[in-house]
């Protein structure tokens, strides 16, 4: 008997239900994306290792899916060399390409070689599936889209703010409450400085990243082992807990600060993007009065929000859902030094990724998917016989074009049947039509939920399922 077949875990089918729930998503992300101004690009899936490596920290280049070279992949290399070559060394041998980590690479790369082509500030869009070699759990895949958007050539933190209004304007549509969390790496650098262990910062960040999935004392743990001392660790906690108001949290890391000038930048940054959000006076808990424009978000400064990745030079966010129990689904911040290592220094961005797959999840969890979003066929034809088909396919060309989803069944089988695949499909209506409607230039229209029958003309017919 053959081996049943299966899919790579970390990955997933979508059937047609869920790629229209799927499509909702992307639809609606790409909707509020060109509001404000952004365009669509892609990229390819692979990209090669040179453009990935060394951009993501340690960490992330260990999660990098690379693709084997073609053909002799050993060639040049002695049996000895292989057995005998760490692991990481002989894929920088074998593999020369990688499928992309995220999006925001590849655009960097993206950028720098079209950059003749570009009218700074680029507004850019971009909604595709990355890769990561991850440990396979809840909400966490190894395949999954991303809906990015960023602006690169402008310093201005008016985009930050921008990005916090698209944040909010697409989870008001989905209708999920939210908390957008921020922060500023300046702010994180300075904190490195003032407590003496300014060439700690990457390892500082990423400790203090993990604190809501591995608590305060593990976190501690790990500081320990990345060799900050026990002074500097002591230092760190009042603020990793620190708490109040955002413009309290603010004035008081602006004391602890007020002898780094790389984190009072930040301070200010943070305080201008506050501001201009109208949450400056808000502890995150509440929601922002629907007064400065807002609906579902809450914004809420976090000084213990770190985004391991090292490309990230001020502003960071990252977005929780409030009702269900799950990891980020969105996240970003600004990158001032991304395109210098592909040649083109000095060129600001900023950009904000919103995780598809995690979405999908949050919206199954809480049943928000509007019902004529995931119905698919809305109208069937019975299939009674040749001349009746015959009747009725320019009649469904007429639904059609009036934008209404129509199926004619193809076989003439027994009506029960038929009957059977609309209520499998939940197809909500069905149209009959024999001799008699025949005759009268008319269908019998059945709704499938109340068992009515209404005999119509086609023009009528358009009026009903139209509402």
């Amino acid at each position: 008997m053959a081996q049943k077949p299966s899919i790579p875990k970390g990955t997933r089918d979508f059937g047609p239900l869920e790629m229209a729930k799927r499509n909702y998503i992307f639809n609606t992300v790409r909707s509020v994306f060109e509001l404000y101004g952004f365009r669509q690009i892609e990229t390819p899936a692979q990209e090669n290792l040179s453009t990935l490596m060394g951009k993501y920290g340690d960490e992330g280049d260990k999660l990098l899916f690379k693709i084997l070279n073609s053909g002799d992949f050993l060639h040049g290399m002695t049996a000895e060399e292989v057995a005998n070559t760490s692991t990481l060394k002989l894929a920088t041998k074998f593999c020369e390409k990688g499928l992309r980590y995220d999006l925001t690479v590849p655009f960097a790369r993206y950028v720098v070689q079209h950059r003749e082509e570009l009218q700074l500030p680029f507004k850019r869009y971009q909604i595709q599936p990355v890769w990561r070699a991850d440990r396979p759990q809840k909400g966490r895949y190894r395949e999954f889209y991303q809906c990015d958007v960023d602006v690169v050539g402008s310093d201005s933190l008016l985009n930050e703010v921008d990005l916090m209004h698209i944040t909010d304007d697409i989870f008001t549509r989905f209708g999920v409450r939210v908390q957008i969390k921020l922060n500023n790496r300046k702010i994180l650098s300075g904190i490195a400085e003032v407590i003496g262990e300014s060439e700690k910062i990457v390892d500082i960040t990423v400790a203090i990243d993990k604190l809501d999935k591995i608590g305060l004392d593990a976190v501690n743990d790990e500081l320990r082992n990345d060799g900050i001392s026990e002074a500097a660790i002591e230092k760190l906690q009042p603020i990793i807990k620190l708490e109040g108001t955002n413009a309290q949290k603010l004035d008081t890391i602006s004391t602890v600060l007020r002898e780094s000038e790389v984190g009072m930048k930040g301070v200010e940054e943070v305080r201008y993007i506050l501001t201009q959000l109208g949450a400056l006076d808000t502890d995150g808990i509440s929601a922002v009065p629907t007064s400065e424009g807002w609906g579902s978000a809450m914004v809420q400064l976090d000084l213990t929000l770190a985004r391991g990745l090292n490309y990230y030079t001020g502003a960071i966010f990252e977005v929780k859902a409030l009702d269900v129990q799950i990891g980020s689904i969105t996240g970003g911040g600004r990158y001032d030094n991304l395109t210098g290592i592909f040649g083109m220094p000095g060129l600001s961005g900023v950009g904000i990724s919103f995780g598809a797959d995690r979405i999908y999840d949050v919206l199954n969890q809480l049943d928000l998917y509007p019902k004529e979003t995931v119905t698919g066929t809305q109208l069937l034809f019975i299939n009674f016989g040749e001349m009746e088909t015959n009747y009725c396919m320019p009649i469904a060309q007429t639904m059609r074009k009036a934008g209404i989803r129509t199926e004619v069944y193809a076989d003439s089988v027994k009506m029960k049947k038929q009957m059977s695949y609309a209520n499998a499909l939940n197809v909500p209506y069905v149209a009959l039509a024999g001799e008699n409607e025949i005759s009268q230039g008319k269908v019998t229209l059945k709704d499938m939920i109340t068992g009515e029958q209404q005999l119509l003309t086609p023009e009528e017919m358009i009026t009903v399922l139209k509402g």
